[in-house]
């Protein structure tokens, strides 16, 4: 009680340290990353995400703006080859005219005109009169063109102001591969001729009008026709998620499929212009953001690492103190502690104490046991100097009926010394059935010569099962019962068999002819009665079902069959195992 004084006087002067760094660690590391967290991050994010989504929105709109003019122009165009008298009326005379030199006069006059147009409007590539079906379907083009061309191929894009819109598709014109638009429309002609103006946009006007730069990030174009069809994606590698949502269709301007933001403006003119962006292209200006809070973080730690070796310099004395009380308990364990007048640290130096107190009174307990141990290890030698000295006179006692030729002494002997050093010898518990029925069969022996030969014995061992292993001395316990109860005014009868039950377990049973258990005293043994292990034979039996029971658990059975007059049958079935699995 003595020794908690001082904590107990000291507790109201002593200052808290809990409180102390609690107080620091809030100042140097908690409200800054509070003040800067609150004020950014409830609006930076959507700050960040309105801007990013209105620009992606202002450069799809514009884009698709684009994209309008160029259908415009088309239409624009195509009405004047197809609804303009004059070209058109060349055209019809044309195709009547059957004089070749006067055909020539007018082909000319009329590629002057298509190539006057197409000077006039510097937004159209290939321009074409076609008549489907001819050998020769290219009537006047202002450039070499595909002579196997057919609009039925074209990807249909719309169908506006009376014409067909194809694209994007590669370019007609047979010197080039770039991306086009194009615009096929019906021109009406004198006769049964059914004549078509066909027009594609400017060789580099596709991607003018859809172009990465204008976003700032990484965008994926895609054009999904007024079928709702897809005819047009930048990037084939999209997952199928994205493609899926295309597919399908959706109302919002704006949606998130997978890892991506979807953009789509829908035209009046019944085609669809959808920005595909990756999260990470998304948020690169959010991570950028997030890397200066990072730079925020580290000086943060900087400071809280400066404000923690302040802080240590606050504890390290009392810190000393403790440290040297725990190297004086080496050199004095009854010495009492010194306190430090510091609230925590003069708890755990009152535990120390109450440690040090409770750590003399278990080495004074261990001395006393160890000092009762040496008296055990004296007595467990001497238990084992009594068979030592029981084999020597026995070897003593075979030698000298050897050498007077007492033959039947010297055999009763030798199966003696075999029998004990079986029972009472140092080898390992686990033991194969050869092993056991060899020092069974010693002991039989050994019991019928004292016996005079009254009753017969009998093994049947098979083969297969020789090499299992078993605990040591199970067999000898059965065997000294059956010859117990098999001794009868008729001649004893002993039969053991040891044999293979399927292919993991083995039967070994005992049976005698004698005069048989009662009933209440198997129940007894079964069940691990004590009481019947002072007579005798009880003991046998109780060390082999307790030992059945340690080894193979629940994987055994143990059964005593008897009937008064008629003998005794006791089985046993176990596992087959090896030795190395009793090992484990």
């Amino acid at each position: 009680m003595s020794a908690q004084q001082p904590v107990l006087h000291n507790r109201f002067a002593a200052r808290s340290l809990r409180r102390t760094l609690i107080f620091y660690v809030m100042l140097g590391c908690l409200l800054p990353l509070v003040l800067v967290g609150f004020l950014t991050y409830s609006s930076i994010y959507a700050i960040f995400s309105n801007k990013i989504q209105s620009g992606i929105s202002a450069s799809l709109g514009q884009e698709a703006v684009n994209l309008e003019n160029a259908i415009n122009n088309l239409d624009f165009a195509s009405k004047q080859f197809a609804l303009d008298g004059q070209i058109v009326d060349e055209v019809s005379e044309f195709l009547q005219e059957r004089q070749i030199s006067r055909k020539s006069q007018m082909m000319t006059a009329i590629d002057q005109k298509i190539n006057l147009v197409n000077f006039t409007n510097p937004y159209l590539g290939l321009t074409a009169y076609i008549m489907p079906g001819e050998e020769n379907p290219v009537l006047f083009s202002n450039l070499a063109m595909n002579p196997n061309f057919d609009s039925e191929a074209l990807p249909l894009f719309i169908h506006y102001n009376g014409a067909d819109y194809y694209g994007p598709h590669p370019t007609q014109y047979s010197s080039s591969s770039n991306m086009v638009f194009s615009e096929q429309r019906i021109v009406r002609v004198g006769g049964e001729h059914k004549l078509y103006i066909y027009l594609e946009t400017n060789y580099n006007l596709f991607r003018s009008i859809l172009q990465q730069q204008t976003y700032g990030m990484k965008v994926t174009h895609v054009l999904v026709n007024e079928q709702g069809s897809m005819t047009y994606m930048e990037d084939e590698s999209m997952p199928m998620q994205v493609r899926d949502a295309v597919d399908a269709g959706f109302p919002e301007l704006h949606k998130e499929v997978a890892d991506y933001h979807l953009f789509r403006y829908p035209s009046a003119q019944g085609w669809q212009l959808i920005a595909v962006v990756s999260k990470s292209a998304f948020n690169s200006e959010m991570y950028a953001w997030l890397g200066k809070m990072l730079v925020l973080a580290c000086s943060t730690l900087v400071f809280a690492l400066l404000l923690a070796l302040f802080i240590w310099k606050q504890i390290y004395r009392p810190l000393r103190k403790v440290n040297v009380e725990i190297v004086r308990m080496a050199e004095n364990r009854t010495s009492p502690v010194a306190f430090t007048n510091v609230e925590e640290f003069d708890f755990v130096l009152n535990n120390f104490q109450n440690m040090k107190t409770t750590i003399n009174d278990l080495i004074a307990e261990v001395a006393n046991k160890e000092k009762q141990k040496g008296q055990f290890e004296i007595e467990k030698l001497l238990s084992q100097i009594n068979p030592h000295f029981l084999h020597n006179t026995l070897n003593t006692v075979q030698w000298l009926a050897r050498m007077n030729g007492q033959k039947e002494i010297d055999k009763l002997v030798t199966l003696l010394v075999k029998v004990l050093h079986y029972n009472l010898g140092k080898q390992s518990l686990i033991v194969t059935v050869d092993e056991e029925i060899e020092a069974m069969t010693n002991y039989m022996e050994l019991q019928r010569i004292r016996y005079d030969y009254e009753f017969e014995f009998q093994l049947n061992v098979a083969d297969e099962v020789l090499q299992v292993a078993v605990p040591r001395f199970l067999l000898q316990p059965l065997v000294e019962n059956a010859i117990y109860h098999g001794m009868s005014d008729r001649t004893g009868r002993i039969v053991i068999t040891i044999e293979p039950v399927g292919l993991a377990e083995m039967l070994l049973r005992v049976e005698d002819n004698g005069s048989g258990i009662e009933p209440e005293t198997i129940a007894k043994l079964l069940s691990g009665d004590d009481s019947k292990a002072k007579r005798g034979l009880g003991i046998g039996l109780s060390y082999v079902n307790r030992m059945l029971r340690q080894f193979y658990n629940g994987q055994m059975q143990f059964r005593i069959e008897s009937e008064l007059g008629q003998g005794t049958v006791v089985t046993i079935v176990i596992p087959r195992k090896a030795k190395e699995e009793f090992d484990d």
